[in-house]
């Protein structure tokens, strides 16, 4: 598994296998079961958790009482609620996995420990980041350029490994909309 990391961290850094051995021994490895929250609504926001295997996402319930998902992270993507996680306050969301799920996480004391003993990675972690930004962005834009339908659409086009592994009732969540409605999207899309 420690496999899978080190080859995400050279896509973006050059480590060599020692210093890799070193930067290893600064995240945690956890087995968490499908449906297990790793954060709820109102704990402070202690790991930056990237996954190995599996799914996990984040969301909120909101002034209906409905979850609202607003990301998901499958396998070398990362995941946190960035500004509790930063500023070490509570989170106003849950992250939970989606399927079983094998995860390393880190805190913010030791990502500190770590970008101060092995500075490379601070560009790692700067790739993560900005590709996280793009992609908020880039959802940002679709909410207000397409309507749901098209929203939809785009998402089966660009990712249709993604909404075959996806549970709908998720993918209307992350979509704004319920699933009974994404349910008469996918007739119209089929016929």
């Amino acid at each position: 598994m420690s496999e899978i990391f080190k080859k995400h961290i050279t896509k973006f850094a050059k480590i060599s296998d020692d210093e890799f051995e070193e930067i290893k021994k600064f995240f945690d490895t956890k087995e968490v079961a499908k449906k297990e929250n790793l954060l709820e609504e109102g704990q402070i926001c202690r790991h930056h958790y990237f996954v190995l295997s599996g799914l996990l996402r984040k969301f909120y319930i909101n002034e209906k009482g409905t979850e609202q998902t607003t990301e998901f992270a499958v396998e070398t993507w990362w995941l946190t609620d960035n500004f509790a996680y930063e500023n070490e306050v509570p989170t106003e969301f849950y992250i939970q996995a989606v399927e079983k799920s094998t995860i390393l996480y880190i805190t913010t004391d030791k990502q500190e420990k770590l970008l101060t003993e092995f500075p490379v990675m601070e560009r790692y972690f700067r790739f993560v980041y900005q590709r996280a930004y793009a992609a908020a962005q880039k959802r940002i834009k679709f909410l207000f350029s397409f309507s749901k339908e098209e929203f939809y659409f785009q998402a089966v086009r660009n990712h249709p490994e993604f909404v075959q592994r996806v549970p709908q009732y998720l993918i209307a969540s992350y979509l704004g909309f319920n699933p009974e409605y994404l349910s008469e999207i996918r007739k119209r899309l089929l016929s």
